[in-house]
Order: structure tokens, then C-alpha cells, then sequence
């Protein structure tokens, strides 16, 4: 141990004392922190009646499907309207009104259509003409009766449009059919002028209304592409999971039987990888030097939906190949500077796989957790959405002229009878939106907040299990003094029994402490994207300090977080003991905290690394098209970058479940390594438990330390002692020359006094 640590054992607590008794994690415990498990178990209470609530309330159908001016859904099944799934909009030009960005609705009537119109039409013709009156009647409200009905009745009631123009459908809307003429005029159906029966309109007018309809739809519009593209390619995307999942347990079980040449072929297909993606980069970036318009700047081009058009700009390419040339310079030269302690991260993942050789059950936890995230994560998005869909339809009053019940409620079964109608004679009850004014309503984001947080609580809840099961069965693999025969029949399984029976308050405890400050983190994410259009700049910096300390804050409780559980599982303490022994055991134990945790942990995120880079690469290459295994993946997809986001994010979580076990196991043996040390000291009384190879491993690197410090201090010492000398050597000679000056002044002296006395005896 470190003079150092010696000298602070005290400051963070007292070493581990020899106990013959002791034989690794305790299996006569009680349980811990009851009290949050008790809160624990009503907040998930409290969860299940939230989302009971939101399934009776919300309606998906709300996101799906569009809705007519009587709060119809356009194209459901088993409804009246399943054969008309087109929106078809009155008055198209309406939708330039502000109205529309006030109340995300076009002032103008909305019916469903079974398809949108393709020839013109107007009311006047057809009600005088009597023809095409079948045709036009699928676009007006229903029952009506156009040979009967009086034509200004008709409009003043709002049965019918004055016009039918040539439209198609876009997200299941009917938009005009605009188009340009060879002079480069707006046209629809090739007219640029015509007569709706009462005036002449111009084709921009519509194309107005279409735009500012468009400014609303357009949201709507990129998530339902890309839920189409997630339709056409997801059994695509899983078998791109699936692979990933195959390739990391392929990796991990190789890890085991050849973990320091694994270790070596990660490390060197890393840099592989990386390279060349910088060769891919650079070779695009040639290319679309030749084609023109290539030289835009990503400032020019603003935000696109369609990642495609990114990847035509040179500017993105070599963007990309800037950061890649980062990455792989920094990876190069953290190999380079580490690499005596990568040799001693090496031999400590070998050691961390005869482990989970012994505990093969391990590898195959991470996929328990998977699915536990992977079901709270389901909950939570389908409770968001039925949340978001739980209001009920809001009717307004919209006018086109002035009124003043303009955008006030209304009920479209009472408006004709109302008052309203009577002050305002051109009003119209309208569907404008899903809301409410039940208590239930006004207190929905309350809800969605709680949805929120028992998402991140459950969500780190399992994680925290699976940390703790791991910790308590690589734990009894290095307390059995003889290996594998003093391990439990199952050690996977006694642990993960041993967390839930005592532990799971404790759980909670550190879950829900981590999972305020991620709360903390979305609010002021959130609170920076409100003020990014805001003027005040130490508004900004006071924020973006907040959010690094949080940061920081969050980091440091997940690594506290991870070796209390640790601790929990050897000695079965509550959250607060155990995180306190740890952290006491880690500061005691710094220097060797500081060698091995991150050269760990960056060799295995470069594993992680080179899994994700592999199968990104495959994806990318598919789904782009470049590669077919059928004629209709690739290019049919509306943002092929959809599923290669996906199963590059999803590959990295596969990978890090896996790598996850290896992390575990190293943490562990680390901190039962530290616990060894201060028990025993390797006498026939007191063995080690550790194994030769990991004693070898880790007491090498302190005692090369340890030597050197002092033969530093030695050198240290002999030059001041050297100094010490010259100075001796010069305060004598010194005092020699003063001397013999000393005493040649007293020669003199005497000499001078010689003459003088015999003058004086002459004259005697």
C-alpha cells in the first residue's frame, strides 16, 4: 500500500480486520431500507392505476387517424367512415387564415372522402345543369340533397363547397394538385385562373393555403413516414438486432477461452474500423467534388427531414471525416501512453474470464434485463401516448368575418339554436383540437410527469438489479477458497433471490436517487431549448453550468451507486453503509483505482466500439440499397437513415448488456482484491483468497510503484546530502583562510613590536 493511503487509512475509515468466519457474501441477512421499498411498491401502484386510466381515456386513433369537423376518425375500421379515409377540406384557402396557427385547425368545413376529386366542378354548374350532381355530392355533407335544396341555402348552411378542384392525397389529406406549367407558372390541372362560381381564384392563393395548412402537418407528416418506414423494414431491423446479439455473445464466449487475443483483435479492428470509415469519407468527399451544387454549405441547406439530401453535400462528408480522424488519433495515442497499464487491464479481464467461466450463467443475464427495460420502456410509451390521446374533442366558433364569440367553445349539436348563430349568422362549430376541462384534463401533465419519472425509477431500478445479482455471484466465485467447489450450485439464482428477498428497498433507494438528478437533467434540457431564442446570456451560462454539474453530479452516483451494490451483495448492508464502505474502500485503495477502472473500461467500449461499427456498416451498405437481399429494401424506404439509426443505437445496447457482464466481474474482483488484501496477508492462517495470477496482476504494478517512489526520494536524498557536503566543505575552507589570515596578522603585529621595544632599552 501507498505511504500515502497508510497515512489516510484513518481519515476514510479503519482496514478490514482478519475474521476466520468469513467466507464471502453473507447469507444470514435482513432486509434493508423497508421503507423505500414500501414507497416503491406504492409508486408502482399508483403507476398501474395511472395507465389503467390513460388506456380508458386515450384514443391512439387520434395520432393515426385524420379527423373531420364532427370529430369523426377518416378510414377506420368498423365505422361508418372506413371506406372514406381522404380529409377533404371545403375551402382550401382558408388555412392561410392565422387561425391556423393559433388553433391548429383550418377554419373551413372537413368531411372524409372515399377518394379526392380530379375534374373541376362548381355549385352553381351543377345545380343548374343537374349533371354531375352523384359526383358532387361525395364531396358535401351528408344528406344532402342537391336537386332539391336551394343553392343559397346550400352555402349559407355550409352543406356543400362552392368548387371541386383536381386534388391528390397527401398523408391521407386532400391537397390541389399544383404543378408548373413550361413557362414556369403555378398551375392546377393545368389553369391557373378559373371560376368558382362567384369570383375567380388564383392558383397561388391556393398554394398559399396549402402551405400554411402544410406548416401544420408537416410534424405529423415526418413521424408518419417514419413510421411507415418502421412498418416496411422491421423484421429488417431485427434481424440487424439479432446479428448484433449474435456477434456480441460470439465475442464474449471467444473472451473466455482467448481473452488476450480477443482483447488484441478488438483493439487492432477498432482502429480498422475507424480507418475505414475515414477512407469511405474521403472517397465520397472526392466524389462530389465533380457534381455541381455539391459545395453548399450545411448552413444554406438549414434542417431537412430527408437525411439523404445531407449526404450530396461535400461539407457533411468531410465533417464526418474530421471526427472520425479525431477519434482514431485519440484511440492511437491513449494505446500508446497506456500501454503498460493496457498489459495489466489484459491480465485482469483474463482473470475476469476464468470467472464467468465458472459462472457461465452470467452471459446470458444481460438478456433478463433487456427484456425487464425493454417492458418498461413498452409501458412507458404507451401510457405516454394514450395519455397524449385522453382528451376529448374541443369544438370552436370560427367566422370569417369579425364576431365576438370568435374561438369561443361551442357544441356543434346546439350551435343552430344557440345565440351565437343568431349574432354571428356566418359562424360555424368546428372541430379545433383534443382537450378538456375536467380536473382529470387539466391535470394531465402532472401525469405525464409522473409517467416520466417512474419510467427513469423502474428503468434504473432494473439496472440496479442486474448490477447487484452480477456482484453477488462473481463475489462467491472469488470468496470460495477452493474453486469452483466451495461455489453455490447456482450462483446467478442465489443472488438474484438474495437482491429480491432483502434488497429490493435498498434498490429503490439508490434507483430513486439516481433517477432525480436524470429528471433534473430533462427539465433543464428542456428549460435550455425554451430559451434558445432568449437574449440573456448569463440566463444561458447559469444554465449551461447546471447542466454540467448535473452532469457530472450523475456520473459520479452511477459509479457510487455501482460499488455499493457491491457491497450490498458481500455484506448485505442498507444503500447508505454500503456506499459509504465503499467509497472508504476505494479512497484507501486509490492509486490502484486509478490504474485499472478506465483502462477497463475503455478497452471493452472499444469491443463495443467495433460490434457497432461492424453492423453499422452492414446496415448502412443494406438499407441504402448498395447491397439487396430483395427488390424492395433500400430505396422504397422514405429515410432509409431510420433504420440504420436504429440498429446502430440498438446494436451499441445489445453490446453493452453483454460487455456489461465483463465490467461487473472486473468491479468486483477489483473491490474483493482490496478486501483480500486488508483481511489477510497470504500466511498458512490468514490465506488469500485470490487466485496466484491475480495477486501476480495486481501487487506487480503497486510493488514497481512502491519501489519507485522511494528510489526516487533515495536520489533526492543523496543530492542533498551531496550539497549538504560542498556547503561543509566550504564553510572550511573558509574558516581556514580567516585563520591563517588570522594568524599571519598576529606574525605581523609581533614583528612590528619587536623594533619598537629594543628603541626603547638603547637610551636606558
Amino acid at each position: 500500500m501507498d505511504p500515502d493511503e497508510k497515512k489516510d487509512s484513518s481519515k476514510y475509515g479503519e482496514a478490514r480486520k482478519f475474521d476466520p468466519n468469513f467466507k464471502g457474501p453473507i447469507y444470514n441477512r435482513g432486509c434493508t431500507d423497508v421503507l423505500c421499498c414500501i414507497l416503491f411498491v406504492l409508486a408502482l401502484l399508483g403507476y398501474f392505476v395511472v395507465g389503467i386510466v390513460a388506456w380508458s381515456q386515450g384514443d391512439p386513433r387520434k395520432v393515426i387517424y385524420p379527423t373531420d369537423s364532427s370529430g369523426q376518425f377518416c378510414g377506420q375500421a368498423g365505422t361508418r367512415l372506413e371506406k372514406k379515409p381522404f380529409l377533404f377540406y371545403f375551402n382550401i384557402m382558408k388555412c392561410a387564415s392565422p387561425l391556423v396557427l393559433l388553433e391548429f385547425q383550418c377554419p373551413t368545413t372537413q368531411i372524409c372522402v372515399e377518394k379526392c376529386p380530379d375534374r373541376f366542378l362548381t355549385l352553381k354548374k351543377v345545380v343548374s345543369s343537374k349533371n354531375d350532381q352523384d359526383y358532387y355530392k361525395a364531396y358535401c355533407k351528408e344528406g344532402t340533397d342537391l336537386s332539391t335544396t336551394n343553392l343559397l341555402q346550400i352555402l349559407k348552411d355550409g352543406l356543400c363547397p362552392a368548387m371541386v378542384i383536381p386534388s391528390r392525397p397527401f398523408t391521407h389529406r386532400c391537397f390541389p394538385a399544383l404543378g408548373k406549367n413550361k413557362a414556369g407558372a403555378v398551375v392546377v390541372g393545368n389553369r391557373t385562373v378559373f371560376d368558382d362560381g362567384s369570383d375567380m381564384i388564383n392558383s397561388t392563393d391556393l398554394l398559399e393555403g396549402a402551405k400554411s395548412s402544410n406548416k401544420v402537418k408537416e410534424l405529423r407528416l415526418v413521424a408518419m413516414k417514419i413510421f411507415e418506414d418502421y412498418t416496411r423494414s422491421w423484421y429488417w431491423i431485427l434481424l440487424g438486432l439479432v446479428i448484433a446479439m449474435v456477434v456480441s455473445l460470439i465475442f464474449i464466449i471467444l473472451m473466455r477461452y482467448l481473452a488476450g487475443i480477443m482483447v488484441w483483435v478488438m483493439i487492432v479492428m477498432a482502429i480498422l474500423v475507424i480507418g475505414y470509415g475515414i477512407v469511405h469519407c474521403y472517397m465520397e468527399y472526392a466524389r462530389l467534388k465533380q457534381q455541381p451544387g455539391s459545395d453548399i454549405t450545411l448552413q444554406d441547406i438549414g434542417l431537412q427531414t430527408d437525411f439523404a439530401v445531407y449526404l450530396e453535400i461535400r461539407q457533411t462528408w468531410l465533417a464526418f471525416m474530421i471526427i472520425l480522424c479525431i477519434l482514431e488519433v485519440i484511440i492511437v495515442l491513449l494505446l500508446i501512453f497506456l500501454r503498460k497499464r493496457i498489459l495489466i487491464a489484459i491480465a485482469l479481464i483474463k482473470e475476469a474470464s476464468r470467472a464467468i467461466g465458472y459462472v457461465m450463467s452470467s452471459l446470458f443475464y444481460p438478456l433478463l434485463t433487456f427484456a425487464l427495460v425493454a417492458l418498461v420502456i413498452a409501458y412507458w410509451a404507451i401510457t405516454a401516448v394514450f395519455l397524449s390521446t385522453s382528451n376529448e374533442p374541443v369544438y370552436k366558433v370560427f367566422n370569417e368575418t369579425d364576431c365576438p364569440h370568435s374561438r369561443e367553445t361551442c357544441d356543434p349539436k346546439t350551435f343552430n339554436t344557440s345565440n351565437i348563430s343568431a349574432v354571428c349568422p356566418d359562424a360555424q362549430c368546428l372541430f379545433a383540437f383534443y382537450g378538456g376541462e375536467t380536473y382529470y384534463h387539466k391535470y394531465l401533465i402532472l401525469f405525464q410527469f409522473y409517467n416520466l419519472f417512474l419510467f427513469f425509477w423502474c428503468a434504473n431500478f432494473v439496472t440496479a438489479l442486474g448490477q447487484v445479482t452480477l456482484a453477488g455471484a462473481f463475489a462467491s466465485y472469488y470468496w470460495a477458497l477452493k474453486k469452483p467447489d466451495d461455489l453455490p450450485a447456482f450462483p446467478i439464482f442465489s443472488s438474484l433471490g438474495r437482491a429480491l428477498r432483502y434488497h429490493t428497498g435498498s434498490l429503490a433507494f439508490g434507483a430513486l436517487i439516481l433517477s432525480i438528478v436524470q429528471v433534473i437533467r430533462v427539465l433543464l434540457e428542456y428549460l435550455d431549448h425554451k430559451l434558445k431564442g432568449a437574449q440573456n446570456k448569463f440566463a444561458k451560462f447559469l444554465l449551461s453550468c447546471l447542466k454540467c454539474c448535473f452532469w457530472c453530479l450523475e456520473k459520479f452516483i452511477k459509479f457510487l451507486n455501482r460499488n455499493a451494490y457491491i457491497m450490498m451483495a458481500i455484506y448485505g448492508k442498507n444503500f447508505c453503509s454500503s456506499a459509504r464502505d465503499a467509497f472508504f474502500l476505494l479512497m484507501r485503495n486509490i492509486v490502484r483505482v486509478a490504474v485499472l477502472d478506465k483502462v477497463t473500461d475503455f478497452l471493452l467500449f472499444l469491443g463495443k466500439l467495433l460490434i457497432v461499427g461492424l453492423v453499422g456498416i452492414f446496415s448502412f451498405f443494406f438499407f441504402s440499397g448498395r447491397i439487396k437481399a430483395t427488390e424492395d429494401v433500400g430505396f422504397t424506404l422514405n429515410y432509409y437513415w431510420v433504420p440504420i439509426l436504429t440498429v446502430v443505437v440498438g446494436s451499441y445496447l445489445i453490446a453493452h448488456g453483454f460487455f456489461s457482464v465483463y465490467a461487473m466481474c472486473v468491479d468486483t474482483l477489483f473491490l474483493c482484491f482490496c478486501e483480500d488484501l486488508e483481511r489477510n496477508d497470504g500466511s498458512t492462517d490468514r490465506p488469500y483468497f485470490m487466485s496466484p495470477e491475480l495477486r501476480d496482476i495486481l501487487s506487480v504494478n503497486e510493488t514497481d510503484e512502491d519501489v519507485e517512489e522511494p528510489r526516487k526520494d533515495e536520489d533526492v536524498a543523496q543530492a542533498e546530502a551531496q550539497e549538504q557536503r560542498e556547503e561543509d566543505q566550504d564553510i572550511e575552507m573558509k574558516q581556514q583562510v580567516i585563520e591563517r589570515q588570522a594568524q599571519e596578522q598576529e606574525g605581523e603585529e609581533e614583528e612590528a613590536e619587536k623594533p619598537q621595544e629594543s628603541g626603547e632599552e638603547k637610551p636606558q
